[in-house]
């Protein structure tokens, strides 16, 4: 008993991240030239290049299927929609980094996003974490920000150069004040 209420614990308490942590300034080298440089793979295997994304303001996130953060999925689509006619778009990287929680295949992710009323992009399932498989994204977004997600739907907001502003922690909802207004700086071409 006591060591299922351990294990319990030890999921519980990463996925209750509340970080936010703003980049200022903004860096300099490898780091700044920015995640638009990057090709990668959708959730379908199709090539998709971040270069179609230069010029917008992104929030990256790692989504999951079976987290008690899976319901951000509306939220994100809200985040999106309300901004998208002025150069702001979602992108969602499936992860299974954090309890298992993405097991499934592209069919699966793209029915559990659908299923929450989401159609932002969704990008091949990677991982997150430092690793030798580490996704390229996620280790830039750790070069500038100092930060990797500690459980499913880290958030990272990029500004239209492809340099991350900030990153919000999974208990940080996309509809949070705060995040909601550096979106609004973000798309006025403002770096604070």
């Amino acid at each position: 008993m006591f060591k299922r209420l351990l294990t319990a614990l030890t999921l519980l308490i990463p996925g209750c991240d509340s970080r936010v942590i703003k980049v200022t300034p903004p860096p300099s080298g490898a780091a700044a030239q920015g995640i638009y440089t990057h090709t990668l793979l959708d959730v379908h295997g199709d090539l998709a290049s971040l270069a179609d994304r230069a010029g917008e303001v992104t929030l990256i996130v790692n989504v999951a299927s079976h987290c008690g953060y899976t319901p951000q999925y509306r939220d994100l689509q809200q985040l999106h929609d309300a901004y998208s006619d002025r150069g702001f778009s979602v992108i969602g990287f499936p992860c299974n980094d954090f309890g298992g929680q993405e097991p499934g295949d592209a069919s699966a992710i793209t029915a559990c996003a659908a299923g929450h009323g989401a159609s932002f992009p969704l990008m091949e399932k990677v991982v997150v974490l430092e690793a030798e498989d580490q996704s390229p994204v996620y280790r830039d977004l750790a070069l500038t920000t100092g930060a990797l997600p500690r459980w499913n739907f880290g958030k990272y907001l990029i500004g239209r150069d492809g340099v991350a502003i900030a990153y919000y922690g999974s208990s940080v909802g996309p509809m949070d004040q705060q995040l909601t207004a550096n979106i609004e700086t973000a798309i006025n071409g403002v770096r604070e």
